[in-house]
């Protein structure tokens, strides 16, 4: 193989992979009670494929999941996929346990710098918890992602939940989880935001 061809091809590698974006997140991110390819990472994946970018969504969210889950599983899943970017989507689970929001903050800040320290750029997103957790516990808990953006200087993606609460359509009886008709919206929440910051 000349120099020139490995040089191309090298360089065809390092574009194909400069846009590999990790979702670690819940049921939210998951699809829960629905089939893979209706939840919003494949659809999200599917819209920048059309529109011809070159990205890697690696969606690694599981049902159930909770901060100290998602300490276990990262680092693997950083070596293994070396994403640019790294969306994390997490703390909801921690806050239906009513476990105490410093120890959210503690778990996301430490996936934080587990991500930047891996040379990945970091979005976090905002979760909201049902009103019947009471005002103070809510106030601490939605604090924590604020701070934590602020903090580590992060993009902060508004929680893609809230503008679905009420519409027709749109939630379980759960109340907590999207419908399949809901990720396509979703999906178009997260494109908007994520797109600027992918690699060029």
């Amino acid at each position: 193989m000349s120099k020139v061809l490995l040089l191309v091809l090298l360089l065809m590698s390092s574009v194909a992979q400069a846009n590999t974006v990790l979702i670690l997140g819940d049921s939210l991110s998951a699809g829960y009670r629905m089939a893979a390819e209706q939840a919003w990472p494949q659809l999200l994946a599917k819209q920048w494929r059309q529109e011809g970018r070159r990205v890697e969504v690696v969606n690694a969210s599981v049902s159930g999941d909770t901060t100290q889950q998602g300490l276990q599983r990262l680092p693997p899943l950083l070596e293994r996929h070396q994403p640019s970017l790294v969306l994390l989507e997490l703390g909801g689970n921690d806050g239906l346990r009513g476990l105490p929001p410093p120890l959210i903050q503690r778990n996301l800040s430490t996936l934080i710098e587990l991500a930047d320290d891996a040379g990945a750029r970091v979005v976090l997103t905002e979760i909201k918890l049902p009103p019947n957790y009471g005002r103070r516990y809510l106030q601490q808990f939605e604090q924590v992602f604020s701070q934590l953006a602020d903090q580590h200087r992060l993009p902060l993606l508004p929680f893609f939940v809230e503008p679905l609460i009420g519409r027709q359509g749109m939630m379980m009886d759960d109340g907590i989880h999207p419908t399949a008709d809901a990720q396509p919206l979703i999906a178009g929440q997260v494109h908007a935001f994520l797109t600027p910051y992918l690699e060029p």
